[in-house]
């Protein structure tokens, strides 16, 4: 059933103050895209997968959750840097040896607004754009790759290169790189003996069968999303019972590896990942975690594994064709673990596409990010304890279907706060959403906050680049606002907020 909120003021809209002791703070409020509203991520992980986090990553639980919050506090700065820094930003990724951000940039005088971010500045030659048009000059001639001696390429922001795979010698992957007419001074060739399959029997968080088998990776808001390979738009699905279930709706491979399925009334999506062990994983959101941060994923062949992530953006050339956009890392997966769930700490990330190796000797899997499937069908993430989900903003038109409706007018750079310059209260834990709709041309960001008891803190965050954005967090009682920032462009703009 579907509740929400006259107003969102009737969750106990608070004058500036009345925390006493805990008031924000009078002064101007920081930038929210800075970093140093760091997520709460504290007891974010279940025992599940604190346990694999343990056993694959030679951690202890206290060290894994301090992992968890590390990471996630470490990709969220370098989100924000990668908006403020443009065009001299040249990627980001987290140290395996001391936990460290590190965020190259191409232009010196940049070095300094990196390391005020708490984060190590690494000058380079080449910038992230730079890397994605090798990347991309690549993907445009993935044609002329031989699937089995060319497994991928992604762009590897460590090195500055782009890497091209090379499985069995690497004469084939240095022909490809010169029919593709891209800077071959871009592209380092690695040896690999990865040799990159579909997962099609599968189940990443519950099975689904089409004539085949396949897992459920997300649930959304009439629906979930899983691998593009298990089914073409129009294909029946049944659940794990072998009920009648629901219809693909979307589907894109190869090219992409993502599909999302329409159910009927006799299913009720819940915001949940299988956790193999008789409970569940609840979502809170799909905060996208940076190269280096570990991650884990379910399965129900090999259940929870975890490693770190890799690279992003990576072409992976199967047999039945290449896929872009996949994220790599070196968890492990085997056959019957595809379309499940990728997680880092309890938000979303993706969901498994293929990989090569096994979870007996070691192997690099690949999963297609939850966010692109989400913005490219208009869907929207089952987070918290199963309250409404409005749905999100039409391209280019207003929220609607939000408890309340905030408005206001920004100038470049500029932050405002929401509810009308000031904060919330909420009494009970679930899922808060907002959606801000701005004027065309511009871009605006939008930024949850919870007050910690001594400073504002960033818990969820749309940061694309253009007016709109939503944001959905399933967090406990207290006190949030919104903060509306005009990253570049001037003009009015409306927020719609739901709150538990």
């Amino acid at each position: 059933m579907k509740r929400r909120l006259a107003t969102l003021a009737a969750v106990t809209l608070l004058p500036v103050g009345i925390l006493g002791a805990v008031a924000p703070p009078a002064a101007a409020a920081p930038d929210p895209g800075t970093p140093g509203a760091a997520p709460a991520t504290a007891d974010a992980a279940s025992p599940e997968m604190l346990a694999a986090m343990q056993r694959d990553l030679g951690l202890t639980a206290a060290q894994a959750r301090a992992r968890i919050s590390r990471d996630e506090k470490a990709s969220l700065a370098d989100a924000g840097l990668r908006k403020s820094l443009g065009r001299a930003y040249a990627g980001g990724w987290i140290s395996q040896a001391d936990g460290k951000l590190t965020v190259a940039v191409t232009d010196r005088s940049q070095a300094a607004r990196v390391t005020a971010a708490g984060a190590e500045a690494k000058l380079v030659s080449r910038s992230a754009a730079q890397l994605d048009g090798v990347k991309s000059g690549l993907d445009r001639a993935a044609a002329k790759a031989p699937a089995r001696s060319v497994p991928g390429w992604y762009v590897d922001v460590a090195t500055n290169s782009v890497v091209v795979l090379a499985n069995g010698g690497t004469a084939a992957a240095s022909t490809f790189v010169t029919a593709s007419g891209v800077d071959a001074a871009a592209v380092r060739i690695v040896a690999t003996t990865e040799a990159p399959q579909l997962y099609y029997d599968v189940r990443g968080g519950d099975a689904y069968y089409m004539g085949g088998r396949c897992s459920v990776g997300f649930s959304v808001t009439g629906g979930f999303v899983t691998a593009g390979h298990c089914g073409r738009s129009g294909t029946a699905t049944q659940g794990y019972n072998q009920v009648a279930q629901g219809t693909f709706r979307g589907s894109s491979f190869p090219g992409n590896d993502y599909a999302w399925v329409q159910t009927n009334s006799n299913w009720t999506p819940q915001p949940w990942v299988n956790n193999y062990a008789g409970g569940n994983v609840t979502v809170a959101g799909s905060t996208e975690s940076a190269v280096g941060a570990a991650i884990c994923r379910s399965g129900s062949t090999t259940g929870w594994r975890c490693g770190t992530v890799q690279a992003k953006n990576q072409t992976v050339n199967y047999a039945e064709g290449s896929v872009s956009g996949l994220t790599r890392t070196n968890a492990c997966a085997e056959p019957g673990d595809s379309g499940g769930s990728w997680l880092s700490g309890q938000q979303a990330q993706g969901v498994t596409s293929g990989g090569s190796g096994n979870c007996s000797s070691g192997g690099t899997t690949y999963f297609q990010p939850v966010n692109e499937i989400l913005s490219v069908y208009g869907l929207t993430l089952r987070t918290g304890s199963g309250g409404g989900d409005p749905e999100p903003p039409p391209p280019g038109g207003a929220c609607s279907g939000y408890a309340s409706t905030f408005t206001g007018s920004l100038s470049s750079g500029a932050v405002q706060y929401q509810p009308n310059g000031s904060y919330y209260q909420t009494t009970r834990s679930g899922t808060h959403r907002g959606c801000l709709d701005g004027p065309s041309g511009v871009d605006f960001d939008l930024y949850l906050q919870r007050w910690s008891g001594s400073s504002w803190v960033t818990v969820a965050q749309g940061t694309s680049p253009g007016p709109d954005e939503t944001v959905s967090y399933n967090g406990s009682a207290g006190y949030y606002r919104y903060a509306v920032h005009a990253y570049s462009g001037s003009g009015s703009y409306s927020l719609g907020a739901s709150a538990p």
